[in-house]
Parts: C-alpha cells; sequence; structure tokens
C-alpha cells in the first residue's frame, strides 16, 4: 500500500511518530558489534513519511550514536517543533547536562539493554530517577520483555517509563503486561523485529490500558529482519479500534507533552 493509500485508510487520523532514527554522516557514528548503518537524514525521513499524516514525533538515539548530542539537536532543528528527542547519557551525565537537554526538547533518556549502550541495569535505578527528578525527563527501554520479571521492582516503581517494540519477545508479554497494569508505557514499533503476535500484542496492552500505547515507524528500522511498511500503520489502527486516535496521537501528546497538534 502507498503511503497516500494508507493515510486514506486510516481516515486521515494525525500521527505522532514515537520511535524514529535520524542516522546523519556529518555527526559521529559508533560502531556497534561491527555494525554501522546507512544514512537516514531528516530529508529522508521527510520523503519516506510523506502521506502518513506526521504532525511530529520522537526521534531516538541508536547504540550507534553512543552518547553524541550534536546529531540530536540538529535533527530537532530542522525537523521543528513537533518533534522532540530520545536520548543515550552516560550514567555520570551532570545534571546541567540533563537540563540543557531537556530546555532543547529532550523528552526522555534511553537505556539499550537489548544492544548495549552506557547505561545498564545496574545504573538504571539511578538514572532514572535523576533524570526525571532533575529535568523532567522519563525513560525508555530497549529490552527483551522476557528479562523485565527479573527487572520488575526497579522499572515498576520508577516514575515513568516505556518500553520499545512491543517488547519484542512473545513470552515476555506477561511480564510486559504486569508492568502495564503499574503504568509502564509501551511502543507499538519494530513490527518487522519483533517475535510475537503483533495483532495479539496490541490489543492485550490496550486491554489493560488503553492510555499506555504509542505508535512509531522505528524508520529506517536499522537491522530489522523487515523494514517498516505503511500496511503497519493500518494493522495498529484496525486492533486498536475505537482508541485509534489516542494510539497514534493522544498517548503520545501527553507523553512527550506536545501541543495538541503535535508541534
Amino acid at each position: 500500500m502507498t503511503s497516500a493509500g494508507a493515510g486514506a485508510a486510516r481516515g486521515g487520523l494525525p500521527f505522532v511518530d514515537a520511535h524514529l532514527h535520524v542516522v546523519d554522516p556529518r555527526f559521529p557514528i559508533v560502531p556497534n558489534d561491527g555494525y554501522v548503518p546507512a544514512p537516514f537524514t531528516v530529508a529522508d525521513y521527510r520523503r519516506r513519511t510523506a502521506g502518513l499524516g506526521v504532525v511530529g514525533g520522537a526521534v531516538v538515539s541508536g547504540s550507534f550514536q553512543g552518547t553524541d548530542q550534536t546529531y540530536l539537536l540538529d535533527a530537532l532543528e530542522r525537523l521543528g517543533p513537533g518533534f522532540v528527542g530520545v536520548t543515550q547519557v552516560a550514567p555520570d551525565v551532570p545534571d546541567d547536562e540533563l537540563r540543557r537537554l531537556a530546555a532543547h526538547r529532550v523528552r526522555a533518556v534511553r537505556v539499550n539493554l537489548r544492544r548495549g549502550g552506557p547505561v545498564g541495569p545496574a545504573d538504571l535505578d539511578r538514572l532514572a530517577r535523576r533524570a526525571h527528578d532533575v529535568a523532567g525527563l522519563h525513560t525508555e527501554l530497549y529490552v527483551d520483555a522476557r528479562d523485565l520479571d527479573g527487572l520488575a521492582p526497579v522499572v515498576g516503581a520508577l516514575p515513568a517509563v516505556v518500553v520499545d517494540h512491543l517488547g519484542l519477545h512473545r513470552d515476555g508479554l506477561p511480564h510486559l503486561l504486569a508492568l502495564v497494569a503499574r503504568g509502564v508505557r509501551v511502543k507499538a514499533t519494530g513490527f518487522g523485529r519483533v517475535g510475537l503476535d503483533v495483532r495479539e500484542a496490541v490489543r492485550a496492552v490496550l486491554a489493560v490500558d488503553p492510555t499506555a500505547l504509542v505508535a512509531g515507524t522505528d524508520l529506517p528500522s536499522t537491522r530489522a529482519p523487515r523494514p517498516f511498511e505503511d500496511a503497519d500503520l493500518d494493522l495498529l489502527v484496525e486492533e486498536a479500534g475505537e482508541h485509534a486516535r489516542a494510539v497514534l496521537h493522544d498517548n503520545a501528546v501527553a507523553l512527550y507533552r506536545l501541543r495538541p497538534d503535535g508541534s
């Protein structure tokens, strides 16, 4: 289905893309297990999503970007006020740096437990609480949900947490749902990289908390066996039913503190 066709199928619903990556070769790239992504600039993103009804979104730092903030602040400037950042920081990042990032529309810190990153499980509690207390930043986890059972005492007690890509694996879904019941939010993203029934997982999360689910393209779908397709959004709208506008727009507006039009 073309972008225009997909937008028509969704009835013109506005879309806040809660998970996208920008890979700009003008800025530092750190190979992760030898992997270096192909460029995917702001212009590439704009072209790819034309017709999807995007009114805003969250640019997420990948493992291959380390703790570089220069690419992110540049991308946010180019994308405009409807877009915010989710970035990686070192465990000992100064409070002033957290405040600086927040002032530039960074809304969250990302902890990449799946691919590895500067913050590990031992640092999670302290960093997440400090980022929230100092700068109002929530925490986003790239984690296999099968590992959430062991992390639940920490994750469930944090002030604000989002789990990427539906938790990745069907065997972890019960652990994820238990945390959703405690206020954790979930990204319906990366359908081409998950090991679960997307429809089942979406329905299950919405049954626990319809405000918990946000949607994203995961573009450019780095290392995913199957990249994002426009039809992924149609599947999501179909399963969300009466909650479709909330999943595509309203929940992300609330999470990322955007204006109602996404800006």
